[in-house]
């Protein structure tokens, strides 16, 4: 990211530091609920947005557990095409979220400027939408709000999925498997989601990605009326026509997203191949157009190696992940200081006065004593052991994460499944990976448990 040249100050000509990490500056936005900031980070002079949210308006408002949620949701969502939440501090009035600045607007600004756009352009941020919305998913997460508003543009022009605050968990899904709460922006929610009967979260999402597309290629909303109520009946019947100048190709996919009946709705799987997104035509978008190759999620940490002279450090939001029973609420107390958001994932974690490679090394250990039939990688923050057979639910993957706490002799180890069948994950934690490590952990032994979600209606 683009970094300033000076620091940023207030008007007293001082430097305006928030909580020894952040130079404050200029103001970038508001909202309902707080203001958005430009900030820079002063250990490593990244340029960030920082958002400061009001306790009391949020309170008031009934928004509490929204924004717990969005807080929870953004920092299991890591990817290149989702705004990044870096992390959340708070005070006695105020909850600070350190976010990646994103310098390109709205992409609906973007298409009010232009109309449609090309269709090869179109497509590439639609590839980027849906790179991103299937990211979501197969984290359990869908966001139910997706509009070309809520997509912003960095300054390469890559797409960014924001605004996660309508969101829900797998964990919401009620004892039929479905979403029951009604909510999103009327114009791109999907018929079911209407209806009494819940809906798919990820289907609905697809709706919207639907509509998304039509209003890249067209300029305009697919179902448009001044009365609401017609309005949903269109919805309903999926009643829309494309303009002339769509292509053959991108009527049929259009259709395909855009059909009211969720259970013949085209899937990711089955868009991902399809002709019209998969196809490519050289020298179609002009050089002011083309946008930068999307970056594979690099999650699997293959083919790096631990670089780092110390283990990265644990901040607040780091600490709260860590706790049993994860809860935000202390961001919404008096004195409530802020946390990392964990995932939601089972985990196990422990504190140990270990070097970092001496962790590495039991850990190493414990995958080979399972019959050697463990691959294991390295990344810069720790290691991930991935079962080369293939077992219930796929190949068991695990990861774990190192980090400093107050002083760098200090470890904190965070073990969790990546993949594969939580029974699995469990036994190799218990028989192989507790014995390998059972001597360096202090303060009574590792513990095994699962994180709690943040609540939030489905």
């Amino acid at each position: 990211m683009e970094e300033v040249s000076s620091p940023s100050v207030s008007s007293g000509g001082e430097v305006v530091v928030l909580q020894g990490k952040y130079e404050m500056g200029r103001l970038l936005g508001h909202g309902t609920f707080g203001k958005v900031y430009f900030a820079r980070d002063i250990r490593s002079r990244r340029s960030i947005a920082m958002k400061v949210v009001s306790k009391e308006k949020v309170i008031k408002a009934g928004m509490m557990e929204q924004v717990k949620r969005e807080i929870a949701v953004m920092k299991m969502v890591t990817h290149p095409n989702i705004v990044e939440l870096y992390e959340v501090m708070a005070t006695k009035s105020k909850v600070y979220f350190a976010m990646e600045l994103v310098r390109g607007g709205e992409l609906f600004s973007k298409i009010s400027r232009h109309g449609g756009l090309k269709e090869d352009v179109a497509r590439e941020y639609f590839r980027q939408l849906i790179s991103a919305v299937d990211f979501c998913h197969s984290r359990g997460v869908y966001h139910r709000d997706l509009k070309p508003e809520n997509l912003l543009l960095d300054g390469a022009g890559r797409l960014k999925v924001a605004d996660f605050g309508l969101s829900a968990f797998a964990d919401h899904l009620r004892s039929d498997g479905l979403l029951h709460t009604a909510c999103g922006t009327p114009a791109y929610v999907a018929p079911e989601v209407f209806g009494k009967k819940g809906y798919d979260g990820a289907m609905a999402d697809l709706w919207s990605c639907g509509v998304i597309l039509f209003v890249l290629l067209a300029g305009f909303l697919p179902f448009q009326d001044a009365n609401i109520v017609a309005m949903y009946r269109k919805i309903q019947r999926g009643s829309f026509q494309c303009p002339p100048w769509f292509s053959p190709e991108a009527r049929r996919l259009v259709s395909r997203l855009l059909d009211p009946n969720p259970k013949t709705r085209i899937t990711v799987a089955k868009l991902l191949e399809t002709r019209w997104f998969k196809s490519s035509i050289p020298g179609s978008v002009s050089p002011a157009d083309r946008l930068p190759p999307v970056e594979d999620d690099k999650e699997d940490c293959v083919g790096k190696r631990w670089g780092k002279a110390q283990p990265e450090s644990l901040n607040a939001f780091h600490i709260i992940s860590l706790s049993p029973g994860f809860d935000l609420s202390a961001l919404f107390e008096d004195g409530g200081a802020g946390g990392e958001v964990a995932e939601r994932e089972d985990g196990m974690r422990f504190v140990t006065a270990a070097a970092a490679s001496d962790v590495i090394s039991r850990l190493e250990r414990a995958a080979a004593e399972t019959s050697g039939d463990f691959h294991v990688s390295k990344c810069e923050t720790g290691i991930r052991m991935e079962r080369r057979q293939s077992g219930r639910r796929g190949r068991l993957s695990v990861e774990a994460e190192i980090f400093g706490v107050a002083a760098p002799s200090v470890l904190v180890v965070k073990v969790k499944r990546h993949g594969g069948d939580a029974a699995e994950y469990r036994s190799f934690c218990h028989n192989e990976l507790r014995p390998a490590i059972e001597d360096i952990v202090l303060g009574g032994g590792a513990s095994l448990g699962r994180h709690r979600a943040p609540a939030a209606a489905g």
